[in-house]
């Protein structure tokens, strides 16, 4: 992958040049730069990782977490948290409770 020197856009090969869509900025390909860029062409996808013999304290981070089932009485959760909306709003924290499995999220409003 290759980002444009003008408008830092990922850009995008067409024929013998690499193409910027959003500026227009135009430059030669390099095959030896090129053999030393990672790609996912020719790599294996393994599947689902089974997480069956893991301990749920190797798993990650617990908190006091009431699960949001109606049948469920857990008060643990293992959680996450991701930066998946704009820089300048806060992150979203995922839930997995720990009894049941259930999953869900929270935003700050």
């Amino acid at each position: 992958m290759r980002f444009c020197d003008e408008c830092g856009s990922m850009m995008h090969t067409e024929g013998d040049a690499w193409v910027c869509r959003s500026c227009g900025h135009e430059t030669l390909r390099d095959s030896e730069q090129e053999a030393a860029m990672t790609t996912t062409q020719g790599q294996s996808d393994d599947g689902p990782v089974d997480m069956s013999d893991v301990d749920d304290a190797e798993v990650g981070p617990t908190t006091k977490q009431q699960c949001p089932q109606p049948d469920c009485d857990g008060e643990r959760a293992r959680y996450e948290m991701k930066q998946i909306r704009a820089a300048d709003e806060s992150e979203t924290r995922f839930f997995t409770c720990v009894e049941c499995g259930h999953k869900w999220r929270e935003d700050d409003h």
